[in-house]
């Protein structure tokens, strides 16, 4: 893993939160986009290298959606930059760690995607990512 490449948090209001985050943050989010396979939209602001996604759920069939009937507003996960994604899910599978999907997945920012269950995190959710172009 070569560093945090951002931190999720789910939010309830999308236009809210990135007014409140633009105000916090002192600087607008870069881009917002809907990832409908998830049931969600993203919005992420940049601060130097670090990145915050804000994620709010489309439907009631959300991930997003059904975390934050369960714990509410907050961090969802944490996101590491890898250099191959397979590689990286391969290596944590040996490690003992539970991937929640076969394949990674074609997320926001131009991503493909992973995530490792947090029962194995001491309860964080760990996204892996890659850059599409790295593929």
């Amino acid at each position: 893993m070569n560093k945090v490449e951002h931190i999720g948090i789910a939010v309830k209001n999308m236009e809210q939160s990135c007014k409140l985050y633009e105000s916090l943050l002192g600087v607008p989010f870069y881009k917002k986009e809907c990832i409908a396979s998830e049931a969600v939209e993203t919005a992420f602001f940049k601060l130097g290298d670090n990145k915050i996604e804000l994620l709010m759920p489309t439907d009631q069939d959300s991930v997003i959606f059904k975390f934050l009937e369960k714990k509410g507003e907050g961090i969802h996960h944490i996101a590491f930059d890898v250099d191959d994604i397979y590689a990286e899910m391969e290596r944590l599978k040996q490690e003992g760690f539970t991937i929640l999907s076969n394949q990674p997945k074609r997320g926001a920012d131009n991503k493909m995607v992973c995530f490792v269950h947090p029962k194995g995190t001491n309860g964080v959710l760990i996204e892996i990512c890659q850059e599409i172009g790295g593929v």
